[in-house]
């Protein structure tokens, strides 16, 4: 019998700007760890004329890490932050009790500049005692994240620990994010460098697991403790993701979560009659899903 687990091929949806492929939740695997949400953003082109404009929405009990492969976004939010993101770089924001954010592609780069916009919008949700937490913001620079090399296969921790390694992004859980690319084929194992459940996101190339081929676009999904040595084909890029689950299961219901379906229902009150907490100097508004 098999160990490879769940293999779960990206779903897409049109936003406008981007083709998003809904990489999780999965109606047979909810969370990964403490991963509750990616959406692959692109690669789609930008420019001249049309450009990126995510407008003011909201969100409550988890942290947003934005991880862009191409292309530059400038973060706002309702705690005052303004910060651009650039490929390799990290933009985690944790949302805690209530926090409202936008993202738009940099005002100097809307002259007519033609440009590829292509990364992971990833949601993490907290421990059930930090849900309500005062909302934080953090960049971490690419420059800043634990690098190296086995062979000429390329590692990056985006976030969490793993290989002996801790990445600067502060988590609230045992959890990892990782970033692999190779050249060369390179056998992956796993044992003993990374705890909890595991989750192998294919961006390019392919992957072989138990005797299956597994191309870009898809998300295969095991435990560290069963997995099968994963052979990654030459010129592939993965990010590899996952950890230690959380003791409570999680609602979801558009951009809130919570291990109580009560509070959500609190954070739509809040957002439907404006009382949630909104940025300043910025009109803009998502309504509610119906």
């Amino acid at each position: 019998m098999s160990n490879l687990g769940l293999i779960i091929e990206e779903r897409s949806r049109d936003i406008g700007d981007f083709l998003v492929g809904r990489l999780i939740p999965f109606r047979k695997k909810r969370m990964i760890g403490p991963f509750i949400f990616i959406d692959h953003m692109g690669p789609t082109t930008l420019g001249p004329k049309n450009y990126m404009d995510v407008d003011q929405h909201p969100h409550i009990g988890l942290a947003t890490l934005t991880y862009m492969l191409e292309g530059d976004i400038m973060h706002r939010d309702s705690i005052g932050t303004e910060q651009r993101i650039t490929p390799g770089s990290v933009n985690w924001m944790v949302a805690g009790k209530g926090v409202s954010h936008s993202e738009r592609t940099p005002e100097d780069l809307r002259n007519g500049n033609i440009f590829v916009a292509h990364g992971y919008q990833i949601w993490v949700a907290l421990p059930k005692s930090k849900e309500e937490i005062i909302p934080e913001f953090h960049h971490i620079k690419a420059s800043q994240l634990p690098e190296w090399k086995d062979g000429t296969t390329h590692f990056k921790l985006i976030a969490g620990s793993g290989y002996g390694r801790i990445s600067p992004v502060p988590v609230f859980s045992p959890l990892f994010m990782i970033e692999i690319k190779t050249t060369e084929e390179y056998s992956l194992n796993t044992q003993g460098e990374l705890k909890g459940e595991i989750g192998i996101c294919v961006v390019d190339g392919s992957i072989v697991a138990c005797g299956q081929q597994i191309e870009k676009g898809h998300i295969l999904v095991s435990k560290v403790s069963d997995i099968c040595t994963i052979q990654i084909n030459n010129n592939s890029h993965l990010l590899l993701f996952g950890g230690e689950p959380l003791e409570e299961a999680r609602h979801i219901f558009w951009n809130f979560v919570s291990h109580s379906k009560e509070r959500i229902e609190v954070a739509k009150r809040e957002w439907q009659d404006k009382t949630f907490p909104m940025m300043p100097a910025d009109n803009t508004y998502v309504p509610l899903p119906s």
